[in-house]
């Protein structure tokens, strides 16, 4: 993977659109992109594999006009890969560095233009970490912006030792992490999860004590409330229902309904370097679809799985040959 500044091409292969649409309309590969000019406080990643989530979609049908870059716009928040050149102003990367990190410090607010579904992408220092040794570069590039989503709910609902949480949607990329975070991490008493009849072993291997078949049961009729309820899938009302009187419901989905906590991303790399420890150690791992790894070639394809809603974890795009 590694590449010297001084033979570094000035060309790129990027998947990129310049219009709004559906995935399968608008995405092409451009064999003649630009490779991204540095920043003093960025590093140039050559990508060896980029995690795709469903804002990345989202952003593409144009819901976030308002507050996004330009077009033509490479997708791609998630990225794995090695440094292969650093601006004069960063001092904890250096060339061969293996990195990993959510690329957009502000989720919806001016988005990167160019993302990391391309050959390189430019970064900036403090969203990136160093990738985690005992994970793969696919392994790493499916948890930036799910495992930071996933800890910045539970830092916003106060989650501490002892307290019980309710997580509706385990069995998805940053649900799949909560349950970990929480029983690993926060020390929780007690995890329910909710997931269809198919995915309810998966949440018991992640941790739930009480996996809840939302085909089967409707989770708010449950005697037992919850002193933390995370709902990253938008049932509003239903969410609030299952929550202790005094507890706190946090929720990604807008436009969540008083007092539910909603929040939109931060990224940042201090985050990842704290919870790398649990990486490295196993106690915390990351899911990855079992149809969900896609080569770069395939680009279109891994779209139109994730476009499913039906992924277990994540979906990657792997630039690896």
């Amino acid at each position: 993977m590694a590449s010297s500044t001084a033979n570094l091409p000035s060309k790129m292969k990027a998947w990129a659109y310049s219009e709004y649409g559906k995935s399968s309309d608008v995405l092409k590969l451009n064999p003649d992109f630009d490779v991204p000019k540095l920043n003093d406080d960025q590093v140039l990643v050559k990508v060896a594999a980029a995690g795709i989530n469903p804002v990345d979609f989202k952003r593409m049908l144009g819901y976030f006009k308002a507050t996004d870059s330009p077009l033509p716009t490479i997708p791609g928040y998630d990225v794995a890969g090695v440094v292969v050149k650093v601006g004069s102003k960063v001092k904890k990367f250096k060339e061969g560095d293996e990195v990993y990190g959510d690329i957009n410090e502000k989720a919806l607010d001016k988005p990167k233009q160019f993302g990391s579904i391309a050959e390189y992408t430019a970064v900036e220092e403090k969203v990136l970490a160093l990738k985690p040794k005992k994970l793969s570069f696919i392994e790493a590039a499916g948890l930036p912006l799910a495992i930071e989503t996933a800890h910045e709910g539970l830092e916003l609902s106060e989650f501490s030792t002892g307290k019980s949480i309710l997580v509706l949607g385990g069995a998805g990329g940053v649900g799949s992490l909560i349950i970990q975070l929480a029983k690993q991490m926060y020390g929780a008493s007690k995890v329910a999860a909710t997931s269809s009849t198919g995915k309810l072993e998966l949440l018991k291997s992640l941790g739930a004590d009480l996996p809840i078949d939302y085909t089967k049961q409707n989770f708010e009729d449950l005697p037992e409330k919850f002193d933390v309820v995370y709902d990253t899938v938008g049932h509003g009302e239903k969410a609030l229902k299952a929550m202790k009187e005094g507890g706190k419901t946090v929720t990604i989905v807008p436009p969540g309904i008083p007092p539910a906590i909603l929040f939109i991303l931060t990224s940042n790399g201090a985050v990842l370097e704290e919870l790398n420890p649990y990486l490295e150690c196993g106690k915390i791992k990351p899911i990855i679809d079992p149809k969900g790894v896609f080569p770069f070639s395939q680009t279109p394809q891994a779209f139109a799985y994730l476009e499913t809603g039906r992924v277990i974890g994540k979906v990657v795009i792997s630039l690896i040959p």
